[in-house]
């Protein structure tokens, strides 16, 4: 068994989400209104941890250059499925959305915008298909909305 002191991870990382991929653990957390947003680390051990870039770099991706204090990017979600790294997140001033790319090392795509109010989301893939949690407060609730998932990358609930 491998010792280790928290926190793993030191500093101000909020709403930490984790993957893996083979042998490799990876992590996003929280930006809120810094960019480039949503840091990336990676690991071996789930103790060891590295930074090696961040999710959103491009002004294209996340526009938040005019996001007042506490507002901007919450709660990202990564999850890897089929060869892709996703990312789904909320954006506190315009809505969930996710990011893909199959190489970290070359960044993630454009954003696909989803039809769902709330934060927090969350994903889960089986048999072609993708669910999306998240928190909903003004109907007070957590929500589970299903959309069909395509190898092209297109979504529709």
């Amino acid at each position: 068994m491998q010792e280790y002191h928290n926190p793993v991870i030191k500093g101000f990382h909020p709403d930490p989400s984790i993957c893996k991929k083979g042998k490799d653990f990876y992590l996003v957390t929280s930006s809120f209104e810094y960019l480039p947003a949503v840091p990336l680390f990676h690991s071996r051990n789930l103790v060891d941890w590295q930074q090696i870039g961040h999710c959103l770099t491009r002004d294209s991706q996340i526009d938040i250059h005019k996001t007042p204090n506490s507002g901007g990017i919450f709660a990202p979600t990564i999850r890897y499925h089929e060869g892709i790294f996703y990312l789904i997140t909320t954006n506190i001033s315009k809505g969930n959305f996710i990011v893909r790319t199959n190489d970290l090392t070359q960044g993630f795509s454009e954003p696909i915008w989803l039809d769902i109010k709330g934060i927090d989301p969350s994903l889960y893939f089986e048999n072609n298909k993708v669910y999306v949690q998240n928190a909903c407060f003004d109907q007070q609730g957590s929500f589970i909305q299903q959309y069909k998932y395509r190898h092209n990358h297109k979504w529709a609930y």
